[in-house]
């Protein structure tokens, strides 16, 4: 079994002194942790609030990746303009292993997170090299990896009327799709190719045009960039939107065997990164995936995204 190891980086190693942004030599010694490791551990540096914390980013060179822009479907609050909670679902919800808006036409390259308070117990964030689990899933599922390349991907969501803290998908459509009405709301996700219907309470349930779910990024190296892991475990339908959280890309859907052992693949590739307060993490969105595990207490994460990339439009 084969796990991403993690690479710790300490001022003592890679000193940040000084102001402005890093210079190219800086930059690529931490490209290249993240083309060996997947993500980088910074430990010692200990901003001690969000500000920070937006002012450790921005000594990098990446560019923000705004929240409001994105179409992710996660609960959040604003603490500056590029740093944000990571999720704001109650500490019992497991959030699954998943690319950052590998569902959506345009998704970060980089994501940065901060432990501003490690929980009591718990609370560890599993990361998953996607190369070394699609190469797994090959030899165990090749005809349903055979399938993903072909056909693709459709996943199918149901936004909320308004924000729901109970649900690590709890966000609305109205602030999702930055709008108010209902026949807005059906333009702009016609404008880009998704299927959509209304459900009770106003509530929205929404399907994406087909989507690759096994990429390579120009780097040759193929990766299983999708968010079926998570749509598999854990989006559940609601009573009026019981249609498939996931189906390839003509329609067909896919076998709950398969859907399993992938589950269960990608999470024996893991690594659980334990907070301590103060760390900052920055991961590789293209190659690694990351979740969440239950915790007790009180736990704050803080995230920012990065270096957006966009798909064509269908």
């Amino acid at each position: 079994m084969t796990t991403p190891a993690i690479a710790v980086v300490t001022p003592e190693d890679f000193p940040m002194s000084g102001v402005g942004r890093l210079d190219n030599a800086q930059m690529a010694w931490i490209t290249t942790l993240l083309d060996e490791h997947g993500f980088v551990l910074f430990r010692g540096y200990e901003p001690r609030s969000a500000i920070e914390f937006h002012d450790f980013i921005d000594r990098f060179s990446y560019t923000n990746f705004a929240y409001e822009q994105s179409f992710s479907n996660a609960l959040r609050a604003h603490r500056t303009a590029r740093v944000f909670t990571a999720n704001e679902a109650p500490p019992s919800v497991e959030i699954y292993l998943h690319h950052e808006m590998a569902q959506t036409l345009t998704f970060p390259s980089r994501l940065f997170f901060f432990c501003e308070q490690a929980a009591d117990s718990g609370g560890a964030t599993p990361i998953c090299r996607s190369d070394t689990a699609l190469a797994a899933l090959d030899e165990r599922c090749p005809d349903f990896t055979g399938k993903l390349r072909d056909a693709g991907v459709r996943y199918r969501n149901a936004m909320p009327a308004w924000s729901d803290r109970e649900s690590g998908q709890g966000r609305s459509w109205r602030d999702t799709l930055g709008v108010q009405t209902k026949a807005d709301a059906e333009d702009v996700l016609g404008s880009l190719g998704y299927d959509c219907r209304w459900l009770q309470d106003d509530a929205l349930s929404v399907q994406t045009p087909v989507l690759p779910a096994i990429e390579a990024f120009g780097g040759g190296r193929e990766v299983f960039f999708n968010q079926i892991v998570a749509a598999a475990a854990g989006w559940n339908p609601s009573e009026d939107d019981n249609e498939a959280r996931l189906c390839f890309g003509d329609g067909s859907m896919m076998d709950s065997d398969h859907l399993q052992i992938a589950i269960d693949t990608c999470y024996e590739h893991s690594v659980d990164l334990r907070w301590q307060t103060g760390e900052i993490a920055l991961l590789d969105n293209l190659q690694v995936m990351h979740g969440r595990r239950p915790f007790a207490g009180t736990r704050s994460i803080l995230a920012s995204l990065g270096a957006p990339l966009s798909r064509a439009m269908p």
